[in-house]
């Protein structure tokens, strides 16, 4: 009974740590998909936060900052794949795709110039997101050890749940919510009303870049503690296949990432309790978002401008 309730509580714990990131770049991912524009470019945009938030903590050894500017690396990611498809006009799923190349090679080089390797120098205890409960329950017991397991994460991780709050208020409670959803739908009824869909979009772009650097130094600065090129490999997607599975819609994205964290927590558990090979664990992520995508897709109510430029009338 002990030890079912203990892996049970390390299970908690990963799918928390693990769904953290993944739920920051599908919120960002709901902000651009519902004005209207497909961004690809999650992942791009979480490889630059994740090396932009390392080496900003690194150097000035304060966390949070290290966070902020991996949000900002992102957002800059982000402002590439607005004008590029806001402003100019260019096919959504290109940029998208270029985005990803561009975001690793830019940070890969910075890489090479400031640590001779592709990696970065592993982040001190007081460089890392600060936990949260650190020690605050009794672990010679086995209700304080689940609680302790449970409740004892990242800061990072309680500030995702009050984000998702925020982003859901924003969405459906606000007149820039409203207008955000209005372009996704019928950008031509918002222009005769006098809304600039060429600014919301771009803004909402913006915002998802920064929401998805924010994810990425969350992979960096928490589970892995140092920036390396395969440190957000794969995870994009399974934050977009999780807004798919959500209907584009805050909560619903909530649940996806949950969902995801839940598999990689798994793998975590099995990893070291069977002998079944570990690179066919590390593939229950992915397996399940392929299945996620096959099921949930097609129910999606997508957003019926989602994925075609918009071109003000003159």
């Amino acid at each position: 009974m002990t030890d079912f309730v203990n892996s049970f509580g390390i299970i908690l714990f990963a799918t928390l740590v693990y769904a953290t990131p993944l739920l920051y770049a599908a919120l960002g991912s709901c902000f651009s998909e519902v004005s209207g524009v497909i961004n690809i470019g999650i992942e791009g945009m979480m490889t630059a936060g994740a090396f932009t938030g390392t080496v900003v903590a690194y150097f000035t050894g304060s966390p949070w900052f290290g966070f902020l500017c991996g949000g900002l690396a992102g957002m800059l990611f982000g402002a590439l794949h607005a004008f590029a498809t806001v402003k100019l006009g260019a096919d959504q799923t290109i940029a998208g795709t270029a985005i990803n190349m561009l975001g690793p090679g830019v940070v890969i080089m910075i890489a090479r110039v400031l640590f001779n390797s592709t990696d970065t120098i592993p982040l001190s205890a007081d460089q890392r997101i600060p936990e949260f409960f650190s020690n605050a329950f009794d672990t010679t017991t086995v209700f304080g050890r689940f609680m302790d397991n449970v409740f004892s994460t990242y800061a990072s991780t309680y500030l995702v749940f009050v984000a998702v709050l925020v982003v859901w208020f924003v969405f459906y409670k606000t007149r820039f919510g409203l207008r955000l959803r209005a372009c996704g739908e019928h950008p031509q009824a918002c222009e005769t009303l006098g809304i600039n869909v060429i600014a919301m979009r771009f803004w909402c772009v913006c915002i998802s870049g920064f929401l998805s650097g924010l994810g990425g130094a969350c992979v960096t600065m928490t589970i892995s503690t140092q920036f390396r090129p395969i440190s957000i490999v794969g995870q994009g997607f399974i934050a977009i296949a999780a807004v798919i599975f959500g209907k584009f819609r805050p909560q619903g994205a909530l649940l996806g990432c949950l969902l995801f964290g839940f598999c990689s927590g798994l793998k975590v558990v099995l990893g070291g309790s069977t002998g079944v090979n570990m690179h066919l664990i590390s593939m229950i992520p992915f397996v399940v978002t392929v299945i996620v995508l096959v099921l949930f897709v097609g129910r999606s109510h997508v957003p019926s401008a989602n994925g075609k430029p918009y071109i003000k009338s003159k």
